[in-house]
């Protein structure tokens, strides 16, 4: 009798046994990571350039219930120029953000004019009614302490580091920065010391008074999202939209590490900001939303190859943590070329989604270089500027049969005349800014 229980012992541990091994194997990395080339099929016999796509693919947005709770601090501005419309919508924007969230949450509000006053410090998203009437009760004063303001929301993010949460900092602005610290450089560096205690900053920006290049500057060196919203009637829609974002995040702290063996070396990183540490490429991203693809493109030299050979370009790891689980986990793939004899085959194995991502990122680039130009009262240069972009980009894909695909490239002719001739208006280079900084972040448009 007691061996047949033995057995039977056993027999229940192995299966079970097996049950976890498949269970573990089933689950496996939530984020997906994907690699492809600009082309896979290199001409042999000289040294080549090539373009690395490296995809996240992130799962499905977690249902309410199983997503990671959210630290919220809303940032917003009730400076005299706030008044009358702004300032309504925006505590309309802001009360419709607390409602989204849950008792689990956690909910804070800083406003500044040229003083900075915490109206409500970090708490549960419970006591609603008495957080309505603070928010209610803001009404527009003096000038714009805004790196002040932003540096107390993160002081209220920073009560509940390291317990689970999403953190996220609403940044709201109509006005210059014009008290305390005011360059897009300062807050950049603030941006980046943020980002590295895992919060981000997203920065809405209200009609056509504020700095573009100061609250872009801020978002992006903290991988927030920015907004250019032309009319404060959307500021609610803005506002909902970035809450979509911030209760769907799958993973947060995320690192992608591409390695390039012997011979093989990284040039450049296209659109986003990276370390290239000879040949490592290092790109970080502190959160990714569910259903979302992010991407970077990274521009390598490959030595000269016999007709027919094969190359490993790079080895890919993304690393970061599951939100849902708070397990660290890893996605690895590798990026691989051929060469060949035939020029036929180059053009045939050229990926139009590869070179369509690298023209959208060199004209963003582009763009904001010109714009960095025009700012400085070197108009020919940015239009010069813009107008070499566009050839060089038109010719490389005619080159590969894709010329279609450069077919946004030929309007920067139209917009170099338009930096010399006509001058730009405040609203159309933050129309620039912005539509720039979602093309290389991937922000989705709202």
């Amino acid at each position: 009798m007691m061996r047949n229980v033995m057995k039977l012992s056993c027999v229940w541990t192995i299966i079970i046994g097996m049950l976890l091994a498949t269970s573990v194997h089933a689950s496996g990395p939530a984020v997906t990571c994907r690699v492809s080339l600009d082309r896979e099929a290199l001409p042999a016999g000289a040294p080549q350039k090539a373009i690395i796509k490296v995809s996240l693919v992130a799962p499905e947005a977690p249902r309410e219930d199983e997503r990671p709770p959210v630290n919220l601090a809303l940032v917003l501005d009730r400076s005299g120029s706030m008044s009358g419309d702004k300032i309504a919508k925006a505590r309309e924007a802001a009360i419709e953000a607390l409602r989204r969230l849950s008792p689990r949450d956690v909910f804070s509000l800083v406003a500044y004019d040229h003083s900075v006053q915490t109206l409500v410090p970090a708490q549960r998203a419970e006591n609603t009614a008495w957080i309505e009437q603070q928010i209610r009760a803001i009404r527009p004063g003096g000038n714009t302490a805004l790196f002040g303001a932003v540096s107390q929301g993160a002081a209220e993010v920073r009560k509940n580091l390291g317990r689970g949460y999403v953190h996220r900092v609403i940044l709201l602005s109509d006005g210059l920065a014009n008290v305390g610290p005011s360059s897009p450089q300062d807050l950049g560096r603030l941006g980046a010391a943020l980002l590295k205690e895992g919060v981000s900053v997203s920065t809405v920006g209200v009609g056509v008074d504020f700095n573009e290049d100061l609250m872009a500057r801020l978002a992006e060196k903290s991988d927030g999202n920015h907004y250019f919203v032309e009319s404060s009637v959307d500021l609610p829609r803005i506002f909902a939209a970035e809450l979509g974002d911030v209760l769907s995040v799958v993973a947060r702290r995320v690192r992608i590490e591409i390695e390039c063996p012997a011979g093989v070396r990284p040039l450049r990183i296209i659109g986003r900001e990276g370390r290239i540490r000879g040949n490592r490429v290092e790109i970080g991203m502190n959160q990714l939303y569910g259903s979302q693809e992010k991407y970077a493109l990274i521009e390598v030299e490959v030595p000269a190859g016999r007709a027919d050979q094969k190359i490993e370009l790079a080895a890919v790891n993304c690393a970061y943590e599951n939100t849902l689980n708070h397990r660290q986990e890893q996605s690895q793939t590798v990026a691989l070329a051929r060469y060949t004899a035939s020029v036929a085959e180059v053009k045939k194995s050229a990926s139009k989604d590869v070179y369509r991502a690298v023209v959208e990122n060199e004209i963003a680039e582009a763009r904001d270089k010109a714009l960095d130009l025009y700012n400085t009262g070197k108009r020919d240069e940015a239009a010069v500027e813009l107008k070499q972009k566009s050839e060089a980009l038109q010719q490389q894909a005619e080159e590969v049969g894709l010329g279609g695909v450069a077919a946004p490239a030929a309007a920067l002719e139209a917009e170099a005349d338009e930096f010399v001739d006509e001058g730009l208006s405040s609203e159309r280079k933050k129309e620039i800014r912005s539509e720039s900084f979602k093309v290389r972040t991937q922000q989705k448009d709202y």
